[in-house]
């Protein structure tokens, strides 16, 4: 077992308690619908029928993508299917695609002896972001700034009714993570490295996915993650030799940060801390989110003090569903099981005993229906668990209304009008400028005037729809480009806010800026999504680094709209720049950021992230005893 901190730092222990006392009236309100443990008695009716066999199958969710055969979800029982980051239908992408596909299954389901229906599943995390057309709001760093519940509770609200129209039920999502190092990958999943303001926002998109009630016909379950302190990994370095990495210990300081040859490991690390600290900062949202009433919770990839999340009696069982009444279902993430043990078998053992219901196993899902089997005829595993955990799955299913027979269990078309509509793009505008940052304004250069004679808009990322989405977006990792059909570039919205006698130009690689009124360069941060995300330069590349410095060639005013799933160091464009606007990943709708850059709207967001003045400064948080960013937590300027 690792070395664990076991005490907590008095200031941190301070700020934390002041945080709550602050926030604890501004919470979302609870949901008031009754627990899931009201439909035990029609549950313990349907299990009472169902065979060994239909229990397994209802504790597996496959991969659509990776069914050896469609009518194994007969034979197998399936009671979840998923399409994982890039696992779309096979016909294509579009919104009937996906429609037609996710009918097809369920009315497979339908078909069986017991007619259990399926629960469909995906990464809708910054709205439906698999599919073709949706609309696709702030990542959650931007939200964070926003600190805004309702909108946060609306935009839950959208993801829901969007993903209704394609029959899906189940969105992966709220990620309540409490990310404390920004050289994560993942940072940008998660909406604050401060606890308090994750639980409320996180209560909020969990009441916004759920609705009142999870029987509404315009909601779906929402499923909190990644169960628990996957934001507190160590950093880990690891010497890159020859295409082959070699792990070093674990590092601190500003040297070992920025080695050559070396690399940083944080995703599905492992989070040394004592239980008081894991209490303080890493739980807070997931009491946040049962107190909404979230139906499922996704444990991590991650560890705690050497054992893995998946395995862990004491966080699943002991913390999650005893002390603090979870009565919905644990579901693992993607292979998750098959990182707690070398056999397969035995890992699925330990898994379920620890408090799992659910497996989320795309491929081997005909091999964990066997183990499974084999494990409860063999007494490892007690049938009591097997009974427990499909128990908690039907209430969910109970809960949202799929054996009411009056109803229709396939998608509801009707919805189709509605998606990707204006209404919702509008409100996903509003969500990008109440997230915006400003980090600088020299001599009020902010906000620009829609009658200038020329402005000059500069950087790929200015006309590059990926860039502006990040990852989660269409495919796992994202991609530059136009990625979906519907939304609208930073340089469109420019083109579309200013007068008739406004000359808008553009040139990507900077240059052709003299003469002009001002030039908006726009850069930032490839696409990533998960560890390929993690990185110990938080810099700027060479190649955007040059796009701004060609810019200010021109000696005319330069602002900076900047990409990025995390606070990057920038401290020589925060000094050369007239004005920089932290822009975080906002989506599809880039008129939300011209609605700031020309002033009809007065920038409002407040950072959810400490923005520190080197990446040998990681990891810095609100409430360290050493405390000198270049921005404080909760720093944002206004016109």
């Amino acid at each position: 077992m690792s070395r664990c901190r076991q005490f907590l730092p008095p200031l941190l222990v301070l700020w934390i308690v002041c945080a709550c006392l602050c926030s604890c009236q501004v919470l979302p309100q609870r949901n008031t619908s009754a627990p899931l443990s009201r439909f035990d008695d029609q549950v313990q009716l349907l299990l009472e029928k169902m065979t060994l066999d239909e229990k397994i199958g209802q504790m597996i969710q496959a991969d659509q993508e990776h069914l050896q055969d469609i009518n194994d979800i007969q034979t197998y029982h399936l009671g979840s299917l998923l399409s994982g980051g890039d696992s779309d239908p096979e016909a294509g992408n579009t919104l009937q695609d996906w429609t037609d596909m996710v009918d097809q299954y369920q009315q497979l389901a339908l078909e069986t002896r017991l007619g259990i229906p399926l629960l469909y599943g995906v990464d809708a995390v910054h709205g439906h972001s698999n599919v073709l057309g949706a609309v696709l709001f702030p990542h959650n760093i931007g939200l964070g700034c926003t600190e805004n519940p309702e909108l946060v509770k609306e935009i839950g609200r959208i993801t829901a009714l969007e993903m209704q129209a394609t029959g899906i039920r189940w969105a992966f999502a709220p990620c309540v993570t409490v990310p404390r190092d920004d050289r994560w990958g993942r940072t940008y999943e998660g909406f604050s490295e401060e606890p308090q303001l994750v639980a409320r926002l996180g209560a909020a998109a969990t009441l916004g996915l759920q609705g009142d009630d999870l029987s509404d016909p315009y909601s779906v379950a929402a499923c909190a993650k990644h169960y628990i302190a996957d934001g507190g990994t160590t950093a880990v370095l690891e010497e890159v030799r020859g295409g082959r990495r070699n792990t070093g210990n674990n590092f601190g300081g500003e040297g070992a940060a920025g080695r050559k040859g070396y690399r940083v490991r944080l995703d599905q690390g492992n989070s040394e801390m004592s239980e008081e600290e894991l209490r303080a900062i890493h739980l807070p949202p997931y009491i946040s989110a049962i107190d909404a009433g979230v139906a499922t919770i996704m444990p991590s990839y991650s560890s705690w003090n050497g054992v893995k999340c998946s395995a862990s009696k004491r966080l699943l069982t002991e913390i999650l569903k005893e002390e603090l009444g979870f009565e919905g279902f644990l579901i693992s993430d993607y292979r998750a099981i098959n990182q707690v043990h070398p056999d397969y078998k035995t890992a699925i053992g330990i898994c379920i005993n620890a408090g799992m219901d659910m497996g989320m196993v795309p491929r081997q899902y005909r091999e964990f229906y066997g183990y499974l089997k084999e494990l409860v005829e063999e007494g490892v595993v007690p049938m009591s668990r097997i009974d427990d955990a499909v128990t908690r799955i039907l209430r969910v299913k109970y809960a949202m209304g799929l054996f009411d027979l009056e109803r229709c269990h396939l998608a509801d078309r009707s919805l189709w009008e509605s998606f990707g509509c204006d209404e919702h793009r509008q409100v996903a505008r509003q969500a990008v400028r109440e997230s915006l940052v400003l980090l600088k304004n020299k001599k009020q250069v902010l906000p620009l005037g829609k009658k200038a004679t020329r402005i000059h808009v500069v950087g790929e990322s200015a006309d590059n729809l990926g860039d502006q989405c990040g990852g989660w977006t269409i495919r796992w990792q994202g991609q530059r480009g136009e990625v979906t059909p519907g939304g609208t570039t930073v340089l469109t919205a420019i083109r579309q806010t200013v007068g008739e006698d406004t000359e808008v130009t553009y040139q990507s690689d900077g240059a052709g800026g003299e003469g002009a009124d001002v030039i908006v360069v726009v850069v930032g941060e490839p696409p990533y999504a998960e560890g390929n995300g993690d990185s110990a330069d938080l810099s700027l590349s060479s190649e955007q680094e040059k796009i701004f410095e060609r810019a200010r060639q021109a000696d005319v005013p330069v602002v900076v709209v900047l990409f990025s799933g995390r606070p990057l160091i920038i401290n020589s464009l925060i000094e050369q720049a007239d004005a920089v606007i932290a822009a975080w990943l906002p989506g599809t709708e880039g008129q939300g950021i011209t609605d700031v850059l020309f002033g009809d709207y007065r920038p409002t967001g407040k950072l959810s992230f400490t923005w520190p003045r080197s990446a040998g400064q990681h990891p810095i948080n609100v409430g360290n005893e050493e405390y000198d960013p270049l921005f404080e937590y909760g720093y944002g300027l206004s016109y």
